[in-house]
């Protein structure tokens, strides 16, 4: 049961929302930004364009790892560079927060109690009680743009510029210092650059530089600089806990505009940026285009039918969906390369270049998704790791803002890779991206993929390696491999090379060796080949020494939600279980106990794998129904867990659809239990020219979850999954959905 102050907290977000209207005509007004800003979503309400570099936002947590919790009572200011939904918190550079009165340079004692909080895709609003001031923002890809409402001051309205803030909640890299630097050019205008990094852990070893311009619509009647808590006229300062601040006087209700242009690789860059995006003080001219481009994206999806909830969830999604990766290269072109070994362009490769790569979540649903309804966004994503392979000469697992920082296991962007390619978007260096996934995978001088030595001279990654290699969970890393050596030689067999396939489908059976018949579990294996002991298939503690890590040879969960973690080789699974009949069972078993996590990256298939055994993929279809029922909502804490960098709107987005990649690089969708009446999905002609996908329903409800029959451009379609082609090349495919279980 929920405490009085969570209700009351749930009371004042529906009345909010219910001040807003619509958002606007188009499916922008659809969309709740404030949905997974609760319930440990890690998202946040702020403005952004789709896959924007700034992203304009209040922080009210200022070690949450978005900066937003729903329902903190102060805000400390607005950043303009975000993580959206991942699990640990960067980034949150350049906090500005208007005030009145004293200046007051540390952030707890400048912070607002607010209300009147609204936001739509695109735009946010909020009332600052405090000083009362109204705060309303909007962005452009690379630049923000933020208007302040003030009463009647004269000569201390203020606005504070941070750039020593960023955001972290590991007591450790806290105490780490970054440089920031603050010049005030004018009485409207300053620069600078601020420094944030060590995502996860100091181990992660990132660091990133965000250079800024920011400049007001009003000249300023006084303008300064801090460091630590002495107030300096010195218009320059560096090193840490510095910042600056500007004085106006004004008219009750006066607005005074402020743009923030962005960049990783200058000032220089930073300026121009916001010169050509953001050229002039128009704010509702910029909050126009920003909602237009938000309806350009969504308007994909023409969706009739389903609950107004329903709506709103999905198209939620699909906004949530859009946001990572997200822009890195500026206007001209230039990026960080991998590493900061260097500033390159992507003009001279005509392709943009992305960032924040989570890609342990991200391939196994965002891409796929992108890959087919946004393929030249995806196919630039592809082309951006394939070059950052070429910068460090390997793949990143975990790239933020030119930096690897090593986070989670295994090999992801080989999936990522390999699967956009079997796409068909193969306009990308293909040699050079083959030969980096034989590099991501060797163990010769590989720090970053830890127990690929290991791997190859047992047949697993053993409990007690001794290799001197960093590992997590070694029965998660083994089976990741392995899928990962499936995908690669999926590309061998399709480049012709016969030799590579055969050696990489071999290796992907590694997981076999897991496999523990009296248990029934895939199990960690010591040197020797025994058992690890003790074992308890229920044990999440304590792989790692953080808690919630994983049980002992898992990440992130337990030996249930990494049974059935065999993506490329489901068949063979079930031989080894002793057929189809225990493998239901033991499926069947892993829901109706409550093993299945709908927050669990490696699991997030499990409900699709019944369509592998015949006769039974209604199971699939009853427990898509129920997860999505029962996991996703309207209210803040909406989405299950973190969003993961829209790995879970994905997983919604691909259910509500009716289908689902449970195998990235197959080309095979799994189906599901589609919840909308019809779905028109306008694809691009220029990847896809059949140009439109329709999927209908027949006979849907709640109750009508179970699919009798489907039809594709009216033949009936017997199997159940769809592939690829099916889907790109301008089919209808019709849904009749009946209250019982195919017979």
């Amino acid at each position: 049961m929920r405490s009085r102050k969570t209700w009351i907290i749930f009371v004042f977000w529906f009345v909010a929302q219910a001040c807003l209207g619509a958002n606007g005509p188009g499916p922008i007004q659809w969309v709740d930004p404030f949905i997974g800003t609760g319930g440990g979503g890690n998202t946040f309400p702020g403005a952004l364009v789709p896959w924007g570099m700034v992203s304009v936002s209040p922080h009210n947590d200022l070690h949450a790892p978005s900066g937003y919790v729903f329902g903190k009572p102060a805000i400390y200011g607005f950043g303009h560079v975000h993580l959206s939904g991942t699990g640990c918190p960067d980034l949150g550079s350049v906090l500005v927060m208007p005030t009145a009165g004293e200046i007051r340079t540390d952030v707890e004692k400048a912070k607002s109690n607010y209300d009147s909080e609204t936001a739509s895709p695109g735009y946010y609003r909020v009332h600052l009680k405090t000083y009362d001031i109204q705060a309303e923002m909007t962005a452009s890809t690379r630049a923000g743009m933020t208007q302040f409402l003030f009463p009647a001051r004269k000569g201390d309205a203020n606005i504070l510029i941070n750039v020593s803030h960023r955001l972290t909640n590991d007591p450790v890299t806290v105490k780490n210092q970054f440089e920031s630097k603050v010049k005030i050019i004018s009485n409207t205008e300053l620069e600078g650059f601020a420094q944030s990094g060590d995502f996860c852990s100091v181990y992660a070893g990132n660091k990133q530089t965000v250079f800024f311009v920011a400049q007001f619509s009003k000249p300023a009647v006084q303008a300064g600089t801090w460091k630590g808590s002495k107030r300096e006229d010195n218009q320059e300062q560096s090193g840490q806990d510095i910042g600056a601040f500007f004085r106006f006087s004004t008219a009750g209700g006066e607005p005074i505009v402020m743009k923030v242009g962005v960049s990783y690789v200058s000032v220089e860059n930073a300026r121009l940026n916001l010169q050509t995006e953001i050229p002039g003080w128009d704010f509702e001219l910029v909050k126009t285009a920003a909602a237009k481009a938000w309806n350009g994206e969504l308007s994909k999806f023409e969706v009739t039918g389903g609950s107004r909830d329903q709506l709103k969830i999905f198209f939620t999604a699909l906004y949530h969906a859009l946001i990572h990766p997200s822009v890195f290269s500026d206007v001209n072109g230039e990026f960080q390369s991998l590493g900061h070994r260097g500033v390159q362009s992507a003009k001279e490769f005509n392709y943009t270049r992305y960032h924040v790569f989570s890609l342990w979540d991200t391939y196994r649903n965002l891409h796929p998704f992108l890959g087919l309804f946004y393929p030249e966004r995806q196919l630039d994503m592809a082309r951006s790791l394939v070059e950052m392979a070429k910068e460090g000469e390997r793949f990143p697992k975990w790239e933020l803002a030119g930096n690897e920082t090593g986070v989670m296991v295994g090999a992801p962007a080989v999936p990522m890779i390999v699967d956009t390619y079997r796409q068909g978007l193969k306009n990308f260096d293909l040699l050079s991206a083959y030969h980096s996934i034989l590099k991501t995978l060797s163990p010769e001088n590989n720090k970053t993929y830890g127990g690929l030595k290991s791997l190859l001279q047992y047949g697993y990654i053993p409990k007690d390696d001794n290799s001197g290699d960093y590992l997590w969970g070694t029965v998660s890393t083994s089976l990741e491999y392995s899928f990962s050596y499936w995908c690669l030689a999926q590309m061998a067999k399709d480049l012709k090379n016969k030799e590579d396939h055969e050696k990489f489908i071999h290796l992907s059976g590694v997981y076999r060796n897991f496999y523990d018949p009296t248990s029934g579990f895939l199990r960690a294996k010591n040197r020797d080949g025994s058992w690890m002991t003790p074992f308890d298939p229920l044990a999440k503690c304590c792989d790692q020494s953080w808690p919630d890590n994983g049980g002992p040879g898992y990440v992130e969960g337990n030996a249930w939600q990494y049974l059935f973690f065999v993506p490329h080789d489901m068949d063979g699974l079930k031989m080894l279980m002793g057929g189809d009949p225990i493998f239901v069972a033991r499926l069947q078993q892993c829901f109706d106990e409550g093993h299945y996590d709908a927050s669990n990256e490696p699991d997030t298939a499990f409900p699709y794998l019944f369509d592998y055994a015949p006769g039974e993929g209604w199971r699939t279809q009853k427990e898509v129904r129920a997860i999505m029922n029962k996991n996703y909502g309207v209210g803040p804490d909406g989405i299950p867990g973190n969003d993961d960098a829209g790995t879970m709107s994905a997983w919604y987005l691909f259910s509500a659809l009716g289908f689902y990649p449970a195998c990235p690089g197959s080309n095979r969708y799994q189906m599901g239990s589609p919840i909308f009446k019809q779905v028109t999905v306008h694809l691009d002609k220029a990847f896809y020219p059949g140009g439109v996908l329709v999927l209908k329903t027949v006979n849907n409800s709640e109750q009508n979850c179970f699919v009798r029959s489907v039809q594709v451009n009216g033949i009936d379609h017997k199997k159940y999954f769809f592939d690829h082609d099916t889907l790109v090349y301008g089919k209808t495919i019709v849904f009749k959905m009946d209250r019982h279980p195919k017979p």
